[in-house]
């Protein structure tokens, strides 16, 4: 099985970080793809920078699927451009923000998101209700820590933050899970679960899991809808 992990934006670290956390959890014999586009925002905080990677990861889904994936992973949490993903694509495409809140339903009864900036609050919230997931999300927090923090050599800093936020969440939510809400805190969320006593989901694995039941299943993106191939023009 090959599953491509597509970060939209241009931040090689981030996406390196993705690969790893991929290939920790991969079933034996699946393959990972991780890449990014080269001419896209450095990281994606609102709708402008989710706009100006659109290209760029349309791109890399078609490269993706050149070297035969047979599923593929936008790692963002903002989910950008799913449905034009899913229109060029026959297999499964799944964003890290849905596969997140779909396994931690099955885990809990309600979650809080923990994300990076403020200005995501929304995004989230409306991405919350998109999959039907909003009487689930009790609360969407921000750690108030710019995306590209999480990838300098002192992290340290940004990481206290985002566990400060988590147990806030846990304390002053009462929910009973806790989503990281950016993919570049996807090496977080084991240490974070264990210090917790709580699930502290990273969308990455979520996604990459998802993706290989799929497969296994011998499903695929239906073609007769909405996800259609584009018309030629």
């Amino acid at each position: 099985m090959k599953i491509a992990l597509i970060n939209p934006n241009s931040t090689a670290s981030m996406t390196d970080k993705v690969r790893q956390a991929a290939r920790k959890a991969a079933a034996p014999g699946t393959e990972i793809l991780a890449a990014n586009p080269a001419d896209a925002p450095p990281s994606i905080e609102g709708h402008y920078d989710e706009a100006a990677s659109l290209a760029g990861l349309l791109r890399e889904i078609k490269k993706a699927q050149r070297w035969g994936a047979d599923a593929y992973v936008v790692a963002c949490f903002d989910d950008p451009g799913l449905g034009a993903c899913r229109e060029i694509v026959t297999g499964p495409v799944l964003g890290i923000c849905e596969a997140a809140m779909h396994i931690a339903a099955t885990l809990a009864t309600s979650f809080s998101v923990v994300t990076t900036l403020g200005r995501s609050t929304p995004i989230i919230e409306q991405a919350a209700r998109r999959y039907g997931m909003a009487h689930l999300c009790k609360n969407v927090r921000a750690a108030e820590i710019p995306v590209l923090a999480l990838e300098q050599e002192d992290s340290g800093a940004a990481a206290k933050k985002i566990e400060q936020e988590t147990r806030r969440a846990i304390a002053e939510d009462r929910c009973e899970a806790v989503i990281l809400g950016c993919a570049g805190m996807a090496d977080l969320a084991t240490e974070l679960t264990q210090k917790c006593g709580v699930p502290v989901i990273d969308g990455v694995v979520c996604a990459l899991k998802m993706c290989e039941a799929i497969v296994g299943a011998g499903l695929s993106t239906s073609k007769i809808g909405a996800y259609a191939p584009p018309r030629k023009k």
